[in-house]
């Protein structure tokens, strides 16, 4: 061994014993060291992530149609189940649309993880660059890959045995973790990864038909919480996620405050979502909602393009938000101090239906004009002009305020309680300068004729005082 071989492997040796606890580092196993940590910047300022859910359910890519969550009666959601990445749990319903679909096509002797050499076969396909640049294009800051969901299947080589399934049946052949934290990365973004911690339906067989079952169905066994422990350290340890994206809960035997610790001596420009089921987060996670006004606390919003989050190839227009929307829903969150964690479910082999392909240029088309506006901006004062304005919402960077007009404007818009200092310059992105005057305590701009096709970003410098 030469000397560099030789400090290299002695550095490495180092790093995992501090970052198993073995050495002490900035943050100690305690709720009262972790509390400290505060959200960084980058993921403050990173106002839109992409969401990838991929693995099995990818292969059947079949769920109803039956609406979005929160606007669909709950008592029957999880038989009329839209996201496809539920499709296990809604197959062991008897009677379910997924039940009945999956005998008609496959049979009633096709075991769900008898899926596994189809996605297996079909990820070879696979170019994580082509994802990268996809991501990077549409003006993501950062993507979050699903490693394990809710059915056990595990997209990166795990060594840590399942003791109810065999490796070849819940565990991908080719490391997709690992090839696309590298492409992410290589296109200047930050990665984080999700990991259901609180289900895991290779340890728990019972179906879930109610929210109560939802919560006796995590698994909560000594077993089951070194399983995920070690999962987490794993994949801490072989790819340092910028973000820890827990889903449903956590089992209270496992090693939290441990994790924590370590995961943010090792990173410590990490943040931790707030779905590990105990009182400490860098950040909250509204499913399919949003805040309705400016939130202190830093947030992020998750859903899909359409109403699942796994590649649905039932979905079509009727069911995929509209492009307008789309972008007005990026505004208001950001305007509120939230992120986008917008989701993406493609086909096994990587590819990408058009539609959501669509949604996502288009996105990325506006966000190049008006991205000034978004990224690296703060909430102003208020997130909108209010019930008596137009729809509007506020951002702020340094000494600039913006306002975006949700709806286009007639040849002027009046903006109400808003003061410019004389001599202050607005203007339109994308377009040029504009004329403005005072009326009624209103800011009245002659817009013209704006560019673009939604969403209109005025630029006012110096920002004005609110009223």
């Amino acid at each position: 061994m030469n000397r560099r071989t030789f400090h290299r492997v002695l550095a490495g040796t180092a790093a995992l014993r501090t970052f198993r606890g073995e050495e002490p580092g900035h943050y100690r196993a305690t709720w009262e060291s972790i509390r400290t940590h505060t959200v960084p910047p980058w993921y403050s300022n990173a106002k839109l992530g992409i969401f990838i859910h991929w693995g099995l359910y990818s292969v059947p890519a079949w769920a109803p149609p039956s609406g979005e969550l929160g606007k669909v009666d709950m008592s029957r959601w999880f038989y009329d189940n839209a996201y496809a990445e539920w499709y296990l749990n809604s197959l062991r319903l008897k009677g379910s649309p997924t039940y009945k679909h999956h005998l008609e096509t496959y049979g009633a002797n096709f075991d769900y993880y008898d899926f596994a050499p189809m996605f297996d076969r079909d990820v070879q396909k696979w170019n994580p660059a082509e994802w990268a640049r996809l991501f990077r294009e549409t003006g993501a800051r950062y993507a979050v890959l699903t490693t394990k969901h809710h059915d056990g299947f595990r997209l990166w080589p795990s060594r840590v045995p399942n003791p109810n399934r065999a490796t070849e049946k819940i565990t991908a052949k080719r490391d997709l973790v690992g090839d696309l934290t590298k492409a992410v990365r290589a296109e200047g973004l930050k990665m984080g990864l999700y990991y259901s911690g609180g289900l895991d339906w290779t340890f728990e067989p019972r179906p879930i038909a109610t929210m109560e079952d939802l919560k006796t169905t995590a698994p909560q066994s000594e077993e089951y919480a070194r399983y995920a422990d070690a999962h987490w350290r794993e994949l801490i340890e072989r790819y340092q996620p910028a973000v820890l994206w827990n889903d449903i809960t956590y089992p209270k035997a496992g090693k939290l405050t441990d994790i924590f610790s370590e995961y943010y001596n090792r990173v410590p420009e990490g943040v931790i979502d707030n779905r590990f089921g105990v009182d400490f987060a860098d950040f909250t996670t509204p499913e399919y909602a949003k805040y309705d006004k400016i939130t202190a606390k830093k947030w992020e919003s998750c859903r899909g393009l359409g109403f699942s989050f796994g590649y649905n190839r039932v979905e079509g227009p009727k069911e995929v938000i509209a492009s307008d929307k789309l972008v007005a829903l990026l505004a208001d969150i950001v305007s509120k101090n939230g992120n986008l964690l917008l989701n993406i479910g493609p086909r096994p082999d990587g590819s990408i239906s058009e539609i959501q392909l669509d949604r996502l240029h288009a996105l990325g088309r506006w966000l190049k004009v008006n991205g000034e506006a978004i990224f690296d901006t703060q909430p102003w004062v208020r997130a909108s002009a209010g019930p008596e304005g137009p729809d509007v919402r506020f951002t702020q960077k340094d000494d600039t305020l913006y306002a975006i007009l949700l709806a286009r404007p007639s040849a002027t818009v009046a903006i109400p309680a808003l003061d410019p200092k004389d001599g202050a310059e607005i203007s339109a992105l994308g377009g040029g300068r504009l004329e403005w005057s005072r009326s009624n305590g209103n800011l009245v701009v002659q817009t013209g004729q704006l560019p673009g096709e939604y969403a209109w970003t005025l630029k006012i410098r110096p920002a004005p005082a609110a009223h």
